[in-house]
């Protein structure tokens, strides 16, 4: 089952009234990436490649048709007992964009990220509105603390 909005809040940080959905949290761009190198995922770990920022034109991102890695504003943490899940706002898909992410296990904690494809140029502020976080219950035996906890924090 997944939880409202107001429960989700609870484990955002910062948040604005705004941001709460029936049935999430909004998520805010902080920033965009690049990658420039390879990376590598092998059978005995992984290595993410090279990345270079993109810059912001007081405060606006121009982007051209290609793959990004959208960083997000807020702390998430994952509760016991929960899985966290992220989507992009209809805005983007309207705009020929997309975001892709991963399941955030319990026990996650930090400012997570996600692939943001770009099909046709596009201008986004800092700060704008991109992604909606839900939490959903879930059995688990453990919690998260793999390589990625506490990302950016």
């Amino acid at each position: 089952m997944y939880e409202s909005g107001a429960f989700v809040a609870a484990h955002v940080e910062p948040t604005t009234d705004k941001q709460v959905q029936p049935n999430g949290v909004d998520l805010t761009l902080a920033g965009i990436d690049r990658q420039v190198e390879p990376g590598h995922i092998g059978t005995d770990g992984k290595q993410i490649g090279e990345r270079e920022s993109v810059a912001a034109d007081d405060g606006t991102f121009r982007l051209a048709p290609g793959h990004y890695i959208a960083r997000y504003a807020e702390t998430v943490r994952i509760p016991d007992g929960h899985v966290g899940f992220v989507s992009p706002r209809s805005s983007l898909m309207r705009n020929s964009c997309m975001l892709n992410t991963a399941v955030w296990d319990a026990g996650y904690e930090g400012k997570g990220e996600g692939l943001l494809q770009v099909g046709h140029e596009l201008v986004v502020d800092r700060g704008a509105r991109i992604a909606q976080f839900v939490l959903a219950t879930a059995d688990h035996e453990e919690t998260y603390d793999g390589s990625y906890q506490r990302e950016r924090l």
